[in-house]
């Protein structure tokens, strides 16, 4: 156990009024989104959209990791590591790593996987069925694992706004794309290779801007609140990645099912946050690990990209893909 005297000391919280992400981030971030998506949309054609709604054990293998491994994941890194810290920063800070694990998957999750030798066409659907689902799913789970942590009289905002922003910057792009390829395949090929490029330049963008400007904010976390909201992101992609190949599902498919479950949503848990707790006295503690995790979550996916990009196509195209 953690020394409290120590920690207080050494732990400076981040002011209520920090700003997270700044306004022109926010700008930047979903207009690259939404030219990444266009052009991974141009490598997708409507049947592969199809074959993912026609076998749904896809989407329903990742709703069940998706709601039921992160959520359980992050109370028990709040168990392991966040109650170590003194009482006085425990509760907003278990709050928002629970919050963290009970958000749908993340428009990024679709960059991550094109780049990972994925299934495209399921992630999309995968991203589109989660975040659908988090109207309902995430306060349920949140309500379920973190009631011992939100003040009284507080209820969770879920913000409907940037839940349709989330949509709509995830498939009116690819949608378009698909258009664009069915008239002109070569513009549609142009498309896709541009969608590739401002993928890479998305999490440069990230580590360029935002660690810069929050590095006061880096230097003054505890190891644990790193090890939470780097563990959260890292553990669950793997273990849905593992239990994916245990009920043998194609590796391409196993690959996705990780990816979108250890990859979430953190603007919207950052939205949820400023919703549900604006003025609050605490709100920089509840704002830091959905910040840590949406810095860390990049970072970890490139290296789980790399892992995955080894895989031989040629030798599992051979593999019956019954999903």
């Amino acid at each position: 156990m953690s020394n409290p005297s120590i920690l207080s000391l050494a732990f400076e919280p981040p002011p209520a009024d920090h700003q997270v992400v700044t306004q022109f981030e926010q700008v930047m971030l979903i207009a690259l989104v939404f030219v990444i998506m266009f052009g991974l949309g141009a490598g997708l054609t409507p049947r592969d959209l199809v074959s993912a709604l026609r076998r749904p054990w896809g989407l329903i293998i990742a709703w069940l990791t998706q709601f039921g491994i992160m959520p359980l994941l992050a109370f028990l890194l709040v168990i392991g590591l966040i109650l170590q810290l003194p009482s006085e920063f425990v509760a907003p800070l278990a709050l928002g790593a629970l919050l963290m694990g009970s958000v749908p998957a993340g428009t990024t999750s679709n960059i991550f996987t094109y780049f990972s030798k994925g299934n495209l066409g399921l992630s999309v659907m995968m991203t589109t069925n989660s975040t659908l689902w988090a109207l309902v799913m995430t306060p349920l789970v949140l309500h379920l694992y973190g009631t011992r942590f939100m003040p009284a009289g507080m209820e969770l905002q879920i913000p409907i706004a940037n839940i349709v922003v989330t949509l709509v910057i995830l498939l009116v792009p690819v949608a378009l794309a698909m258009l664009v390829r069915r008239y002109s395949p070569n513009i549609g090929a142009v498309m896709e290779l541009l969608g590739g490029f401002f993928g890479l330049f998305f999490i440069v963008f990230l580590m360029v801007t935002w660690v810069p400007r929050n590095w006061q904010l880096l230097v003054g976390t505890p190891w644990q609140v790193y090890l939470v909201a780097i563990c959260l992101g890292l553990f669950g992609i793997a273990v849905a990645y593992w239990i994916a190949r245990a009920i043998k599902l194609h590796p391409m498919n196993a690959r996705t099912v990780g990816l979108e479950t250890g990859i979430q949503n953190g603007p919207l848990a950052i939205a949820i946050v400023l919703l549900s707790f604006q003025g609050h006295p605490q709100l920089g503690l509840l704002l830091l690990v959905p910040a840590l995790y949406s810095l860390f979550i990049v970072i970890v996916a490139t290296f789980v990209t790399l892992y995955f990009r080894r895989a031989n196509l040629a030798a599992e195209q051979k593999i019956p893909n019954l999903l």
